[in-house]
């Protein structure tokens, strides 16, 4: 079963491209969408990354929680259900 992981506090500029990239040492990632201003169309400075299995986006969450990507310190942590 896949998990979906939050990525918070993303620089500006990164795109999903870049964003799977980051992500991809540690695991199959199905799929990986910075969340976009409707209007706009600017990064609203986070995201989703979905892997595979558990085991592999644990192993993100470890690695990569309190990480730097591009001067920014980023958060990551299992997404919470949308209710």
């Amino acid at each position: 079963m896949s998990k979906k992981l939050f990525v918070g506090s993303l620089p500006w500029a990164m795109n999903d491209e870049a964003l799977k990239e980051a992500f991809a040492s540690h695991g199959n990632v199905i799929s990986a969408n910075i969340v976009t201003d409707r209007q706009t169309g600017r990064s609203r400075g986070f995201g989703f990354v979905e892997f595979e299995n558990d085991s592999e986006a644990a192993a993100a969450i470890e690695a990569l929680n309190g990480s730097e990507i591009d001067g920014r310190n980023i958060v990551v942590n299992e997404a919470k259900p949308k209710n």
